[in-house]
This record gives C-alpha cells, structure tokens and sequence, in this order.
C-alpha cells in the first residue's frame, strides 16, 4: 500500500490555514470578496487532492484476457497536477504504452491511473515512475513505459519566468529497458 492511499481531507483545517494565508499577506478575511474564499478553497482543494484517498488498484483490476500481447498506447492524457516544492499547478500530457502478458486493461483505466497519481501533492518525476510501477504490478505486462511532458507555473509565474517551457520525464520497466527498438516505435507513435 502506498503512503499517501486512504488518507481524508481536512476541509476545516484548509478553511482554517487559508484564513491565515490571506492574514499573512495583508488581506482582511472578512472582506466581502474574501469571506467565502476559505470555503471555495476547501472545496477545490478537495477535488485537486482526490487522488490521496483513491487506490490505484481500483481501476486496474478490470482485466481482459488476450491471446496476442502487441503492444498498447494511449496517448495525450491530460492531467493536471500540483507540485509538492512551491504549491503551483503543472499540467502536460502523459502517454502509456504497455506490452500485455495474456491480459490487458479498459483503455479509461489508464487515463484513471494518470489521474489518480496527479490528484496530489506531486513532482513529476516521481509521478512518471508511480503510473510505470502500478501498470507493473497490477498488470503483469512484458513491459511499460510512460512519458509526461508538463508546464510547470513554478517556471512560468516566478522564479525564472519561462512560459512554454516544457520539462519531459520518461519511466521504462521491463522489456522497453532491454530493446532500444521498442522504446523508438513507441516514440515514433508519438
């Protein structure tokens, strides 16, 4: 089980921290504009964090037998996650290819798999390398690799302000690490 699966929302703690937020920068809480902000940010917070109560296994349990195991993609996923470091959005694509082992899974399975590791507190390393692991593990596939390729608005917003820029990680198990073949179609899919 993952460190992060089964764990709830606090909605009044997150009221309560963004009540402290706009105290800190200067705002008045109880401004009109602003006396529902705690409230509207508990709520949003509960649905960009869903993730943190799902389990994984959940989606990729719906399994079909197959005879032959050629090879799976789905590609453009959008998903929407938050960076860990600075607490900003970064968004992209994430593209999935699987070499089945005698079984496979519903194609919405993947795209709930992305969804479900960008659902919380991320970097996206890290997250390329969790949606490998899972189809790995709940899969049995020859092989996986998984490409993200995101925005980061800790890039773009602050810092060194570089909108456009892209950051692209790549996660290879199984047999797209032994055949360099397999790792060019699959980018040649792309």
């Amino acid at each position: 089980m993952e460190r992060n699966e089964r764990k709830m929302i606090d909605e009044e703690k997150i009221r309560q921290a963004v009540k402290l937020l706009l105290e800190g920068i200067g705002e008045e809480p109880e401004r009109e504009g602003l006396v529902e902000t705690p409230d509207r940010v508990a709520r949003m917070y509960k649905e960009l964090f869903s993730g943190m109560a799902q389990d994984v296994s959940v989606p990729l349990a719906k399994v079909f037998q197959v005879e032959d195991g050629g090879l799976v993609m789905e590609k453009d996923i959008d998903f929407y996650s938050i960076c860990e470091h600075h607490i900003l959005p970064f968004y992209g694509k994430a593209h999935i290819a699987y070499l089945p082992e005698g079984k496979v899974v519903g194609l919405s399975k993947l795209a709930r798999t992305v969804e479900i590791y960008a659902r919380r507190l991320q970097i996206q390393e890290r997250m390329t390398g969790q949606i490998a692991d899972a189809l790995m593990t709940y899969l049995s596939p020859k092989g996986v690799m998984v490409v993200l390729e995101a925005e980061h608005m800790c890039m773009t917003m602050r810092g060194v302000k570089k909108p456009g820029s892209k950051t692209i990680t790549v996660a290879v198990r199984g047999a797209f690490q032994e055949d360099e073949a397999l790792q060019e179609r699959f980018f040649r899919m792309l």
